[in-house]
């Protein structure tokens, strides 16, 4: 079924819900190949571009609760992906050497992910839906 066909097709949280499973679904076929979930990818290319960032910066970055980005840390460390440092009372997060070697690829599953969504929808539409969708994000505030 459509979602345009749903009886909840104007709800908002319906619709933002409906769509960010569709998204999800494109998002972790581009992620395949290096065996990471989105949110995981993204916060790795997130610590390889800022050695030593905070898991608080992430967790602003990622818009994710501070228990999610721990729990994705862990993951990643699991796979030998990061480090987590103590300096002081502050968590630093670092990539390992493997990470760092990862990147490229990282890189092109993010675009190829960019690429398959604009296909669908077209660039313009696309860049449209964003804008669009990071005003009404910040206007919510949440």
């Amino acid at each position: 079924m459509k979602t345009s066909d749903s009886t909840y097709h104007q709800c908002l949280y319906f619709v933002t819900s409906a769509l960010a499973r569709k998204v999800e679904k494109l998002a972790s076929e581009s992620w395949k190949r290096v065996d990471l979930s989105p949110s995981h990818a993204y916060l790795l290319m997130l610590v390889i571009d800022n050695p030593g960032i905070q898991p608080g910066a992430l967790s602003e970055q990622l818009h994710l609760s501070p228990s999610t980005i721990t729990r994705l840390i862990e993951k990643l460390e699991d796979k030998k992906m990061v480090v987590r440092v103590m300096e002081g009372k502050t968590t630093n997060v670092y990539p390992t050497a493997k990470s760092k070697g990862l990147h490229p690829t990282l890189l092109a599953c993010r675009d190829e992910f960019y690429t398959t969504y604009e296909k669908i929808l077209g660039e313009r539409e696309c860049r449209t839906m964003v804008d669009n969708m990071v005003k009404i994000a910040d206007k919510l505030k949440g």
